[in-house]
């Protein structure tokens, strides 16, 4: 028998049929989000808050959250090994990720609706580009520095014997490198979807001073209810959302969850792999057992080697190769950089001139007081964080039986039930000064629970073993095992939550809700009321401050902890 051809199970008609059914439902349902694309441009749209319109509402946003994880994905992947393996492009690629990374979505928003909408005056393309691009922006960067980070953790035995077997780069990368990347990057993809679905409400509900660009989905159908106070309504975009996210988990990301664990470094096989009860279930299907088999026919043809594994010796450092990208490429993507940064940086300079001295104070004491809260944020979330995800991450049946809860809290827009949280606050005595703290919680401390869980469950089980028979226990076995173990995860989520707390904060210190609002003195405030005015030079100066705060940290001491983690902390390094 072929070695690629998968066993053949006995099929079943009710799984053939209900195959069919989903082909035949994403079919439709994509006619149906390109009919919305290609709708004229209105000047205002009306949201429809009867839970009738809920269903299509849903589709919208599921649609623009997934074909921006399409391009988050492609992103990661290209940009990340553009990185790895061109050391010279990877002096720009990284401190400009690290820039776009620490941009709030509301400086990128404005600007970029205003592009997309002249560019296309006649239809909704400008608007849903503009949607998918920011909720890309919520996506991509967690995904590229995570898998950037699994490419410098590959063990350099398995790059060797990819060179002594001579591999092409499909076969290195479909055998050695997401292999390596896998678990890290299905748990940032889990997360970055989160992150991306973090700010629906405001960028489906966007408003620029007098000017409405709200496009129709659950993000705008809840920012509409919470305006109008219509708690019905929005049981019922909560309730909508669930539905979505619980689908999505047990369809999507689940199985690859499962799929992921069979890719654990370890010395023998410690452990059988479980499958999902929906793969199981899809291998009954006699259309899917042959559109496995073509693709697996279709998989051997492009990985299949080059010529017979030869006894040259690889090369004796670990260090990246570096075929990188060719001299005319580095040399257009340096000129090309140089020129926007030239641009942008006049466009700047032009706005920052309106200010004067007492904004600058404002914005300085602003970015104080909103580091304070980012701060707490992320050790309150590491508090807890930490030990969760090491608990699931080593208990695999309570992650299957964990996962749907925490993944239904992680993807769930926090800002939808902001109010409710404020409210809560309210009754207790406080106000949004201290109770932004809990709200930006909500948007950070998952990339720490799912960096966390990955690093975790991908310990190889003869360090288990090891720490198994010598009885390690109490601090003992935190300080000796479990913190360097998930030592390069802790930090990579580190990175990621205080990007992502940043963020937050323009949505957790301004919060509107029943016709009121509520605002903190912090710098995501700043913004949020600066994008409200319209007023240009002073969201620029605030968006440019807390850009230059999360670079400077991330310069200046995430990048040299991951260094350390990396160095001291890697399996097989």
């Amino acid at each position: 028998m072929n070695q690629f051809q998968p066993f053949a199970r006995r099929s079943h008609l009710a799984i053939d049929a209900a195959v069919l059914v989903g082909l035949v439902s994403l079919v439709f349902g994509a006619a149906h989000v390109v009919g919305e694309w290609r709708q004229p441009l209105r000047a205002t749209v009306e949201i429809d808050l009867s839970p009738s319109a809920l269903p299509s509402y849903a589709l919208y946003s599921f649609a623009r959250g997934w074909i921006a994880y399409f391009f988050s994905l492609l992103f990661t992947l290209l940009v990340a090994s553009w990185a790895f393996y061109d050391e010279r492009a990877r002096r720009f690629i990284l401190p400009i990720l690290d820039v776009l990374q620490s941009i709030p979505v509301l400086g990128f928003l404005p600007g970029l609706v205003l592009a997309l909408v002249s560019i296309f005056p006649d239809s909704n393309v400008g608007l849903e580009l503009a949607c998918v691009l920011m909720i890309f922006t919520g996506q991509v960067w967690n995904m590229t520095f995570s898998y950037y980070d699994s490419l410098r953790g590959t063990p350099p035995d398995f790059r060797a014997l990819g060179r002594l077997y001579d591999f092409s780069w499909w076969r290195r990368f479909w055998k050695v490198e997401l292999p390596g990347g896998a678990q890290g990057l299905i748990y940032n993809s889990m997360v970055s979807m989160a992150g991306g679905w973090f700010f629906l409400s405001i960028t489906e509900s966007f408003q620029l001073g007098t000017r409405d660009f709200r496009v129709p989905g659950i993000g705008s159908y809840m920012s509409v209810a919470i305006a109008e106070g219509n708690v019905r309504a929005q049981i019922a975009g909560v309730i909508a959302m669930g539905i979505v996210i619980v689908a999505v988990d047990r369809l999507v990301w689940w199985p690859l969850v499962l799929w992921s664990r069979k890719f654990n470094l370890d010395d023998f096989g410690g452990a059988q792999i479980t499958k999902s009860r929906l793969s199981l279930w899809l291998a009954r299907s006699q259309a899917v057992q042959k559109f496995v088999q073509a693709a697996s026919r279709i998989g051997a043809r492009l990985i299949r080697p080059k010529r017979a594994p030869h006894a040259t010796p690889p090369a004796a450092s670990g260090s990246p190769i570096r075929p990188g990208a060719g001299r005319w490429t580095y040399r257009v993507f340096l000129v090309l950089l140089v020129l926007a940064v030239a641009v942008g940086f006049s466009r700047i300079m032009l706005l920052l001139t309106r200010l004067n001295a007492a904004d600058w104070l404002e914005i300085g004491w602003d970015a104080t007081v909103t580091f304070g809260r980012v701060l707490a944020a992320v050790a309150l979330g590491t508090l807890w964080a930490v030990p969760a995800g090491v608990w699931i991450g080593l208990n695999p049946k309570l992650s299957s039986r964990l996962q749907p809860f925490i993944q239904f809290a992680a993807s769930f827009p926090a800002p939808m039930i902001y109010p409710w949280i404020l409210l809560l606050v309210i009754r207790l005595g406080g106000s949004l000064q201290w109770g932004a703290i809990p709200l930006i919680m909500l948007g950070t401390q998952w990339y720490i629970l799912f960096n966390v869980t990955a690093a975790a469950s991908a310990i190889p089980n003869d360090i288990r073993s090891c720490a198994s028979i010598l009885r390690l226990d109490g601090w003992r076995l935190w300080r000796r095992y479990l913190l360097p173990a998930i030592a390069p995860g802790l930090v990579t989520g580190w990175i990621t939550a205080v990007g992502g707390a940043w963020n937050a904060t323009i949505v957790s210190e301004y919060v509107h809700t029943g016709g009121q609002l509520y605002q903190a003195t912090g710098l995501g405030a700043l913004i949020s009321r600066a994008t409200d005015a319209g007023d240009f030079p002073k969201l620029t100066a605030a968006v440019l401050v807390m850009a230059v705060i999360v670079v400077g940290i991330n310069r200046t001491v995430w990048k040299k902890l991951q260094t350390i983690a990396n160095d001291r902390c890697r399996f097989g390094t």
